[in-house]
């Protein structure tokens, strides 16, 4: 351990010169990880359907392929979970990252390449070391432990030579032997599939150990932070690991909890923010503020369809070179995985354009539009946070659907917020929240205006544990799985009522 994390801090930062290559020659990377793709590709299955030896240009490239959704890749991956190979890649698949969601009542099974697995995932994890330490060039990160705390389901064997897991089972059963001793707790643990006991079993093996990095989806690293406080009867995280300097987080948003890992935390440390998903690692931090840099030499091409294009034929994607900053676009990609024109289902915004520098807004499924208002998620989290910030609120989780017409009454937002601590005064909380929205988006304010298309939001300030119950019994507890933020339907926040009704009444 000694020797090798100052080997690996040392390799980490020689890194850094190839990242500046790609951020300084976006274009001509992009180019270059396309034409990569297709020569790879060009023999297998649907390298032949559409012609990829002939592919020499973006343009052709998009005219050849159409834009996919998970269901028109869906006959070439059950295929392939079958045995069959070189039908997506030029190299055999033996992984499929099970994905996380809660928009689908059925899973996704992305294909997991050994080229997706080391120049993707792996690159994008070093890379993120590699920024880390730019930055921050007097760390001793690697001289302590890295605390991950990955996915729920143990990993399942298809045949003897297939076996599938959700991305963080895959990554960890992958990595290299040495990794595990930089991280902790052993892999049996960080595999379980029960969560209860898996958080006793996280916090019990850990106190003792000399943590300097977390990384996980909040809501479960806050459950796992209070636990390890309540064994310890230590006030803060700091108390336990003196040494902790970083938080690694992704997969939704970290303004509504950020108050809360610092109090529980009780020093100052490093937040970054990291875009890693079944289909790829996208994007990480590399600044003070929470946006990302996007990776663009890492086996990904992009496009960037404008939202307003979303759901029509040929819908028009653009590239790099046309982007505009604060712009929601639907991420549209094609993946040393297998993956090709893949409509990702996340909204981003660009927040810079050199180099090129992103935020998750959404997703394209993840709005409320019953009005013609438009809001998105990115809208409601930051309404959340600056509404418990003024009200002295911390809030767990949150969901909010339209309340439709009447021939009595207009329409309305109705939120669910389980609150970790609640505000002083429900009611301006929710006139706070109202006012930030009609700050961040114009159409939400125009059906606002006097009440006459939209009244007052309805909030009800949820039971304790609804959430968490609601996803265990669709089985979804855990790892990356989480609560739907929006919806233009009614249909979560019914069963989430009823389930309340029903068994915390």
């Amino acid at each position: 351990m000694k020797i090798l994390s100052p080997t690996i801090s040392m390799l980490a930062r020689m890194r850094y010169a190839t990242i500046e290559s790609w951020m300084n020659n976006p274009i001509v990377s992009q180019r270059e990880v396309l034409q990569d793709l297709v020569t790879h590709a060009q023999h297998t299955e649907i390298g032949r359907k559409y012609g990829f030896d002939q592919l020499f240009t973006i343009r052709k490239f998009k005219q050849a392929v159409p834009i996919h959704e998970y269901e028109d890749l869906k006959p070439f991956i059950e295929r392939l979970m079958l045995g069959e190979q070189y039908l997506l890649w030029n190299t055999p698949v033996y992984w499929f990252a099970k994905s996380s969601g809660t928009t689908s009542e059925k899973s996704k099974f992305i294909p997991i390449t050994d080229e997706s697995l080391r120049n993707c995932h792996y690159q994008g994890a070093k890379d993120v070391l590699t920024l880390y330490y730019n930055r921050y060039p007097d760390s001793d990160l690697l001289t302590g432990k890295g605390l991950v705390i990955g996915g729920s389901h143990q990993i399942n064997a298809l045949n003897e030579d297939i076996f599938y897991g959700d991305l963080s089972a895959v990554l960890l059963q992958n990595t290299p032997f040495w990794s595990n001793w930089l991280r902790t707790p052993e892999l049996s643990i960080a595999l379980m599939d029960e969560w209860e006991s898996k958080i006793e079993q996280l916090a019990q093996n850990t106190i003792h150990e000399d943590v300097t990095s977390l990384s996980g989806v909040p809501t479960w690293t806050l459950v796992l932070i209070k636990r390890i406080l309540e064994i310890t009867g230590k006030a803060t995280l700091h108390d336990v690991w003196p040494r902790l300097e970083m938080y690694l987080h992704g997969g939704i948003s970290f303004a509504p909890y950020k108050k809360q890992f610092e109090k529980l935390i009780g020093r100052e440390i490093h937040y970054l923010n990291m875009y890693n998903a079944s289909e790829g690692f996208f994007a990480a931090q590399n600044g003070l503020s929470d946006d990302m840099l996007l990776f663009l030499q890492h086996g990904i091409f992009y496009e960037f369809m404008p939202i307003e294009e979303y759901g029509k034929p040929n819908a028009r994607t653009i590239g790099l070179k046309e982007v505009e900053m604060g712009k929601n676009y639907a991420l549209v990609i094609s993946t040393n995985g297998g993956l090709w024109r893949y409509l990702v289902g996340d909204t981003i915004a660009f927040t810079s354009l050199s180099p090129f520098k992103i935020r998750v807004t959404g997703r394209v499924k993840h709005f409320i539009n019953a009005f013609g208002e438009e809001v998105i998620v990115d809208n409601t989290d930051q309404a959340i946070a600056i509404a418990a910030s003024k009200t002295g609120a911390a809030v767990k989780d949150y969901t909010a659907a339209p309340v439709y017409f009447t021939e009595n009454t207009n329409g309305a937002h109705e939120w669910i917020i389980e609150f970790e601590k609640e505000p002083v005064d429900l009611k301006q909380f929710t006139t706070i929240l109202d006012t930030t929205l009609k700050t961040l988006n114009s159409d939400y304010e125009a059906k606002r205006y006097k009440n006459i298309a939209m009244k007052m939001p309805l909030i009800h300030q949820a039971p304790k544990g609804l959430f968490n119950e609601w996803l265990h019994i669709k089985g979804k507890m855990g790892g990356q799985h989480k609560v739907p933020r929006l919806s233009n339907d009614r249909k979560y926040i019914d069963e989430l009522l009823l389930l309340w009704k029903e068994k915390f009444a």
